[in-house]
């Protein structure tokens, strides 16, 4: 900004906030005593260009697909092609999950998104004994290879991209789809979509993490090389904040959090041996979609930006596709409330915005019913429709980053990113992200922000519409509410000891006897892996040689 420009802003400021807000304000008090964003930062009454006294177009922001990727990752962006529409579905049998699949292509959804119930995520069999009571429940049961194909049943798999959010058995999963994509005469190098896979997250806050980091990282760059060389198409870790934010992370921690992460990642895959534009193209990321829209915008464009900066100058990527940064969105599901459930509608309408104006690639928006139940078909459909209406009536998607220029905007995006590389610091010093959750840092970091946002509505600093806020007395929930069928365990019990008891089990104690010799040597797990799915071996037995070999985590306790 020129010298005599900001000098005519700074005394023009000062004479609007001495003669026109002073005597306003005394006159009409401000509603609250400090006003601040979803993650308690203060928001100023007004932003000008002295707020970005530093402002280079070309350096902070240029133009949408050419560095620093601000402003977006494509040329045209949505006016070339909307972001993937992919609804998370998974719920009881695999049949069923088939069903509703099959539901939400009919309703204009463009991508496939599979939820798994607990034990899958645990690596533990339907017949196990700790599954008990929860099969079924939250997500899609998947035993063996006989349940993934039943899953895409119809489904032709070089026609539609799949995500699949799971973690510690990934390399099992991803197994399994590539080997039912063969069996439908899709090759593996037609196949398009993504695993979660990023374990480093599960540590932090997710939570659902079986083995310790080390020989999770090992199994992560396995999948990492496997996958570049055999299956190209697919996206080999999900690099998600979305769980971070929900364990109750601030928008910068999410943030930050992410990106060391994905840059831990990137480490990991160079030092299996990989050229750095050979597998960055294929990362993706994943970020929540929360209720301040514009604290969220800003959050997505620093990222880019970020992303961009680091995978150039720190790891000396030359292709443009290893600078972008390519996310999905899932809106806020911790911002849900059982209290008055269709005004989460509302919410989620506010949290897709949102996404949408910053740039995403692919979006879920979660349905009303979701702090009650797995989704109805008919909340579903209304989450679908919300982004269909946002594509196709809001004229959100008409003009590439169009809140770009915003002085509120850019000044939220430099703070986001000057507070993301004190995080970076941070942990550098603690000696990295490994040993930084080893010493419980971030777990630390989240839980201390979530107590501090859970004090502000008990205290009504923050407003809940509904729940602390707005009630209805006596409110009774109105809305359908889906029930899974205990006959569902029933039935994947039996069907997951049907195959132990027909497949050729010489044939699948080799291929695990193959995948313990490997795992206890430097061999690249995958091959075995996808041998053993092929014989129907089921993911308990698989990941059990893992258990043995390697056993389970217990995390740092924190006082």
């Amino acid at each position: 900004m020129v010298d005599d420009t900001s000098k005519k802003i700074t005394a023009a400021k000062k004479s609007w906030e001495k003669n026109t807000l002073t005597s306003h304000q005394a006159e009409y008090p401000d509603r609250r005593k400090e006003f601040v964003t979803t993650s308690s930062k203060p928001v100023r009454v007004l932003y000008t260009p002295l707020d970005v006294p530093n402002f280079d177009y070309m350096k902070d922001l240029g133009f949408p697909s050419e560095y620093p990727f601000t402003r977006g990752v494509q040329p045209t962006m949505y006016r070339g092609r909307l972001w993937t529409m992919r609804q998370f579905a998974g719920m009881g049998s695999a049949e069923e999950t088939n069903e509703r699949f099959k539901f939400l292509l009919a309703n204009g959804q463009t991508g496939l998104s599979v939820a798994f119930h607990l034990p899958t995520i645990f690596a533990r069999d339907s017949d196990h004994p700790f599954s008990h009571g929860e099969v079924g429940k939250l997500g899609v049961a998947v035993d063996t290879l006989k349940d993934m194909e039943i899953l895409f049943d119809g489904i032709p798999l070089n026609q539609v991209t799949t995500s699949m959010t799971i973690n510690a058995p990934a390399s099992i999963l991803l197994a399994m789809y590539m080997v039912a994509a063969e069996k439908q005469g899709v090759a593996s190098h037609q196949i398009g979509g993504t695993i979660q896979n990023d374990l480093l997250k599960e540590y932090m806050a997710q939570k659902s993490w079986i083995l310790a980091p080390a020989p999770s990282l090992r199994i992560v760059g396995d999948i990492m090389e496997y996958a570049t060389k055999n299956i190209p198409r697919w996206n080999t870790i999900s690099i998600s904040g979305y769980h971070i934010r929900e364990a109750g992370s601030t928008a910068v921690q999410e943030l930050a959090f992410t990106l060391l992460n994905g840059m831990e990642y990137v480490k990991l895959g160079i030092n299996h041996g990989l050229d750095v534009d050979s597998f960055a193209p294929r990362l993706s990321f994943f970020f929540n979609a929360h209720n301040d829209i514009f604290e969220e915008v800003a959050k997505y464009r620093a990222a880019r930006r970020i992303w961009a900066r680091e995978m150039k100058e720190t790891f000396e990527a030359k292709e443009d596709r290893s600078l972008w940064m390519r996310f999905h969105t899932q809106t806020a599901g911790c911002s849900l409330t059982a209290q008055q459930p269709m005004v989460n509608v509302v919410r989620t309408a506010y949290q897709a915005l949102a996404a949408v104006l910053g740039g995403t690639q692919s979006l879920h928006t979660n349905s009303m019913d979701e702090a009650l139940c797995l989704p109805t078909e008919e909340a579903v459909r209304v989450a679908l429709r919300t982004q269909q209406i946002l594509a196709y009536e809001s004229g959100a998607a008409n003009t590439i980053d169009p809140l770009a220029g915003s002085y509120y905007i850019e000044a939220l995006t430099n703070e986001m990113e000057e507070e993301a590389y004190k995080y970076f610091d941070k942990v550098k010093a603690l000696g990295g992200v490994v040993q930084a959750i080893e010493k419980g840092f971030f777990q630390k970091e989240i839980a201390e922000a979530s107590y501090r946002y859970q004090k502000e509505i008990e205290s009504g600093n923050r407003t809940i519409v509904g729940v602390n806020d707005f009630i209805l007395e006596g409110e009774k929930i109105s809305i359908p509410v889906l029930k899974i069928d205990p006959e569902v365990e029933r039935r994947q019990v039996e069907r997951t000891q049907k195959i132990r008891k027909d497949r050729n089990n010489s044939k699948v104690e080799k291929a695990l006897d193959g995948l313990r010799n490997a795992s206890e040597g430097e061999e690249n797990i995958m091959p075995h892996v996808v041998n053993a799915v092929r014989e129907y071996a089921t993911i308990g037995e698989i990941f059990e040689v893992w258990r043995e070999l390697w056993g389970e985590w217990d995390e740092p306790k924190i006082f």
